[in-house]
């Protein structure tokens, strides 16, 4: 998924994994990646699970103890 922090907006840390992994919730700031609210990570903070995709980096969930998803 695009979790650069670069594409996202009204980022709320709302609370950290079991692993230690913070956990946030945030809208993008283009639509194209999604509407609505999510809850995930930022790929910067956890460099071994992130892949660059063109310009933004994003996120292989199945290597971190936390979900992505949408939320509203």
């Amino acid at each position: 998924g695009a979790s650069d922090i670069k594409l996202k907006k009204n980022i709320k840390k709302v609370g950290k994994s079991n692993n230690g992994i913070n956990i946030y919730e945030f809208d993008y700031k283009d639509k194209k990646y999604g509407e609505g609210r999510y809850r995930g990570v930022m790929a910067q903070e956890v460099p071994w699970a992130s892949v660059r995709t063109n310009e933004y980096l994003g996120v292989d969930y199945s290597k971190i103890d936390v979900n992505f998803e949408r939320i509203s």
